[in-house]
């Protein structure tokens, strides 16, 4: 996937692009990381989606996206970014893809600019704590950028980077979630966990979507468990798919079956909306 940068008012955002040379009429993936990665982290599933244009950000703040200017950003701020990005790259119609944290900032862009989507798939979705206890969502705040700070990113990356994939996964594989947490940048890092402890999917999307979602997870996620989506996905009334033998990184885990789930639900969506252009 080929890095790029887009100059907007509140900053640079960088992205990757894959499949670059890929016709105009070639539907666009946009693809949205968890918080403890990055865009590089799709190179894999990447290989396994030819006939898609595929755009995965670097969210404020990772990589040499300018970080949002609020000091604690809420999804819909994440999501005012996203809209801005794909309004400047002239990007008219795609399916997102929210993978983790990424997934609490699809359904703010859905709840806020769903004329841009023609579908979101909700990836081993992270649902926020904005309804714990004071307690508690502190806890989640501190839970991850305090041990970056205090180890370091190698020591950060080697205990973590496991328990995102299943057990017993390709040392490959958890040497590519490694390389993505060892680019994390502290105060992007802090944001995104604020917005973890503190803000909730379910205020974006209290109800059914106004456009077609799928929720998908790895059936040993240890992180996001699969019956956390299966419920999330009977609450929305919405169609739930497994992703076998993957952990939290399912598209890691498993790209194979990841691409697959996402060409199933990408597919019908791109015919229907190309019958409705036929006289």
């Amino acid at each position: 996937m080929d890095a790029r940068n887009l100059k907007l008012d509140g900053g640079v955002q960088c992205y990757r692009e894959g499949n670059p040379g890929a016709p105009d009429q070639a539907p666009t993936l946009v693809l949205l990381h968890g918080i403890s990665s990055s865009a590089g982290s799709w190179a894999k599933l990447a290989e396994r989606l030819p006939g898609y244009r595929l755009l995965a950000w670097d969210a404020p703040g990772y990589g040499d996206s300018q970080p949002l200017a609020m000091e604690a950003p809420t999804a819909a701020d994440y999501a005012a970014r996203l809209e801005a990005w794909l309004a400047g790259l002239g990007v008219e119609r795609c399916v997102m893809v929210g993978h983790s944290l990424g997934a609490m900032m699809a359904a703010a862009y859905l709840a806020a600019h769903s004329g841009r989507l023609a579908g979101v798939v909700l990836a081993d979705p992270a649902q926020g704590y904005g309804d714990a206890d004071a307690a508690k969502r502190d806890a989640v705040y501190r839970s991850r950028w305090t041990q970056l700070e205090a180890q370091g990113h190698v020591a950060f990356a080697r205990e973590r980077a496991p328990r995102l994939l299943r057990e017993g996964a390709d040392p490959a594989d958890i040497a590519r979630v490694e390389a993505e947490m060892h680019k994390l940048n502290l105060p992007g890092f802090i944001q995104a966990n604020g917005m973890l402890a503190n803000d909730l999917l379910v205020r974006y999307l209290p109800a059914t979507p106004t456009v077609p979602t799928l929720v998908i997870c790895g059936d040993e996620d240890r992180i996001t468990p699969p019956e956390d989506a299966r419920a999330l996905a009977s609450r929305l009334g919405v169609p739930y798919r497994d992703i076998p033998r993957a952990g939290h990184a399912s598209y890691i885990d498993a790209p194979a079956a990841f691409a697959a789930a996402l060409d199933d639900f990408t597919r019908p969506l791109l015919r229907a909306a190309d019958a409705s252009k036929t006289p």
